[in-house]
Parts: structure tokens; sequence; C-alpha cells
């Protein structure tokens, strides 16, 4: 609960995974808890500094906590269209509006509010590590898309995705050296992604 005005509101949580990502979709997750529900899932922290167990065990406990969850997807084909930036956007705006709630406050994390035509949303550094809502939508956010990178690679297993998850790894460099680009999977307007692009072309022709 946060207070503005001396009236008390409940808080939605934003956050994102997979923006430093070459491959594979953006995803935010928005999360809301009913009064002091928050207090009663131990363990709530930035996805980051969680290992994959303890991270699918506070989902599980998340989504029996709470009904109020919102992930927003943005795929690579977007991504490419529009940009990184405006990607973050959407897919927060998407999570958020899966949240059917009035007179919130929103809590993005990071230092840049993707959301200012929300009344009462702001950006705060490193929330996701202090504020319970936000912890719970980093965890949301990385389980989901974890799992479906997981998913992917059952698809294309040289790429690794499931070790990976489509960040810019020795293995994941190795496989665009060796198989090329997924159009439809890899960001294609990103640097990284490009020269690789370039060079599996001028081996190949």
């Amino acid at each position: 609960m946060v207070v503005f005005a001396t009236l008390i509101i409940m808080i939605i949580g934003i956050d994102e995974v997979g923006r430093g990502c070459w491959a594979g979709p953006l995803v935010a997750a928005a999360v809301a808890f009913e009064d002091s529900d928050a207090i009663y899932i131990k363990g709530l922290n930035d996805s980051k500094l969680l290992n994959a167990n303890t991270r699918q065990q506070l989902v599980k406990l998340i989504q029996k906590t709470t009904r109020h969850i919102g992930i927003g997807w943005v795929w690579p084909e977007q991504i490419n269209k529009v940009g990184l930036t405006e990607s973050v956007r959407l897919a927060m705006n998407r999570a958020y509006e899966q949240i059917s709630l009035t007179n919130v406050a929103v809590i993005i994390d990071g230092n840049y509010n993707f959301l200012r035509h929300v009344s009462k949303s702001q950006a705060i550094v490193k929330a996701d590590g202090i504020v319970p809502q936000v912890s719970a939508a980093s965890i949301i956010a990385k389980v989901t898309r974890d799992n479906y990178m997981s998913q992917l690679a059952k698809k294309y297993s040289e790429y690794g995705f499931e070790r990976h998850v489509g960040y810019g790894t020795p293995q994941h460099i190795a496989a665009l050296k060796e198989y090329g680009i997924i159009s439809d999977i890899h960001r294609l307007n990103y640097k990284p992604i490009k020269k690789y692009l370039v060079e599996y072309e001028t081996q190949n022709n």
C-alpha cells in the first residue's frame, strides 16, 4: 500500500525481462496484491538474484496469493519494427491493462517511466529488490519467458535456447556462426545479429 494525499491505494508492480536478448520475445509482468498478502510470500526478490528452482516455487505462491497478474508479450517481428524502447513500453502497457483495478499506484523497476500516460505511475531504481509487487512481477516475467525459450529449444535444439534464453553467450554465438539467423526468432536490428547475419551469408555464398 502507498499513500497519496491521505488516500490509501493499491500498488501495481511492473518489470520486464529480455531487453538485452538477441532472440525471443520481450516479456513484462504486472502484479498487485490485496491488502498485505505479499507478506505471506517469503523470499520475494529481484529474479536475477534467485535460482531457477526458487523462482518456479515463488511463481506458484504468487499465483495462489493473487489473481491480479498481467503478462505482456512483444515478439521479435514487432521489436524489429518499432525498436527496443517502444517494445518495452508496449510490453509493460499490455501487462498493466490486464489488471482490472482502479485507484492504483504503478511502480516500474528502473530509472525511466515507460507508462507516463498512467496516473500515479513512477519508476524506481532497483524496485525489484525492495517493492514486493515489483519483485513478484520480475519473477513472473522471468519464469514465463524462460519457460517459453525452453519450449522454443525443442524446435531449434542446435541453438541451446534453454540454457542462454536468447542472450549473446559463446554458445549462442557459435550457433549463429554455424547455423545462421532464424528470421522470426532473432532480433534482426540488433548490431550483433546484423554482424553474424552478414558473416553467415558471406561464408555460404
